[in-house]
């Protein structure tokens, strides 16, 4: 590592991105706290992570140092107190400017002056939440994707102040992950998210119409064009909830082409979240 890469990040948030990103910056040799103020997410949150770490064992893709040492390095805390030393804050909280704010202001009096916040968001305005954080050169977006452990690609988003130091430092430090990583100029939805949410946009439409089904949907997607899941798939486990959220912002920043698809809205409404309840355009059994 070099002498800008921070020793320690903080993770705020243990859900399905949090819980992700903890693990690869633990095994990428950072010391890593999580912080999860509600116990059964973070309880949630340690079982995956273990559960990836005997498979990974298992299938001899780490070693028995690997899945050690990631153990070793990370900490859990309920407090934002537990970002204290930490060089590198990464927000993973749901997609809410409230919310988000909340552990801005929390997490300041906490971190050193020179201390980076990158948020995991994957398609606010990285301009508008630095404004409401006390470091807006020291802010950026670092847009991970899912399954963390398993995905090469993080997006790195520049706001209108963030900082020369800030990105070198978030470069370096998804280098040290192993990540691939692009620079994206703050715009709605980033690169992914934009093109990613009309694709899936456009299978509910064609489901909704009888076009074919969701399996046969995602079969030719996958076969036809190369993608690694079809859109079912995928927004089944980014979740329908978190989908149509990014749908109602990008439709209000950018038009009507982004209008979401009545179905989709649907499922949302009926419950059907995607593989976090067990339900979402497909059926999931409980373990």
């Amino acid at each position: 590592m070099s002498q800008a890469t921070p020793r320690a990040i903080a993770v705020i948030g243990a859900g399905v991105m949090g819980r992700g990103i903890a693990l690869v910056a633990a095994k990428a040799g950072f010391e890593t706290q999580v912080i999860e103020p509600n116990a059964a997410a973070a309880e949630s949150a340690r079982a995956e992570i273990e559960k990836i770490l005997k498979r990974a064992g298992e299938k001899g893709e780490w070693d028995a140092a690997t899945v050690s040492g990631i153990r070793d390095r990370l900490r859990w805390s309920e407090t934002l107190e537990g970002a204290k030393g930490a060089g590198l804050v990464i927000e993973a909280v749901p997609e809410h400017v409230g919310l988000k704010a909340e552990v801005y202001s929390g997490v300041a009096p906490h971190l050193a002056a020179d201390a980076v916040i990158a948020t995991n968001t994957s398609s606010l305005s990285i301009t508008e939440l630095a404004a409401i954080s006390d470091r807006p050169k020291q802010f950026v977006g670092m847009h991970f994707f899912n399954p963390v452990h398993r995905m090469r690609l993080i997006e790195l988003v520049r706001g209108l102040e963030t900082g020369e130091d800030a990105l070198r430092l978030v470069e370096e430090v998804s280098r040290v992950m192993g990540k691939e990583t692009v620079q994206v100029r703050e715009s709605p939805g980033f690169v992914t998210s934009r093109v990613n949410v009309l694709i899936g946009n456009e299978a509910f439409a064609m489901l909704e119409t009888g076009v074919a089904s969701a399996r046969d949907i995602d079969k030719a997607l996958k076969l036809g064009l190369n993608h690694p899941m079809g859109p079912f798939e995928m927004v089944d486990l980014v979740g329908l909830d978190t989908r149509l959220f990014i749908l109602e912002y990008l439709h209000q920043a950018l038009g009507e082409r982004f209008r979401p698809n009545p179905l989709h809205v649907q499922y949302v409404k009926a419950g059907r979240l995607g593989r976090k309840v067990g339900r979402g355009v497909y059926d999931y059994p409980q373990e």
